[in-house]
């Protein structure tokens, strides 16, 4: 496989930041929730509603920009079957940094770039995999 090809790079880093969007929105959101109120949830808890959250925002948000290109019903099958397996790296990634440099389910203004780092660069060379081999993307 030839990893060197600029194009492929690029266009596997524009769909793995739309993935980081919508995945980092439903993420951070819940942390964020959870991070304001009183409540009786153990870490673990939270940060597997955030990867809940995280995946679920993904898809809708994916699905929102294949329904552009092709009738709803398509645009969820290629949304949950495209980009899955990079959705659920990005997010264990991202809440394995989280946990190991604050415990876990916690947010402030230093963690939010190192998660975003780690929760793109995982499953990007996947995706630039996925391109080559396959000649299609998420978006």
């Amino acid at each position: 496989m030839n990893w060197t090809c600029k194009h492929t790079w690029k266009k596997s880093s524009v769909n793995t930041l739309w993935c980081l969007l919508g995945c980092s929105l439903g993420d951070f959101g819940t942390i964020l929730y959870f991070q304001n109120i009183e409540h009786a949830l153990s870490t673990w808890e939270v940060m597997t509603l955030a990867i809940m959250n995280g995946l679920i925002t993904s898809i809708l948000l994916e699905t929102f920009i294949l329904s552009k290109q092709m009738i709803l019903k398509e645009a969820f099958k290629v949304a949950i079957g495209m980009s899955f397996i990079s959705m659920i790296a990005m997010e264990a990634s991202m809440n394995i940094i989280d946990f190991m440099l604050t415990g876990g389910a916690k947010l402030n203004w230093w963690i939010i770039p190192i998660m975003l780092f780690v929760g793109f660069i995982t499953p990007l060379p996947y995706n630039y995999y996925r391109l080559k081999k396959w000649g299609y993307g998420c978006h």
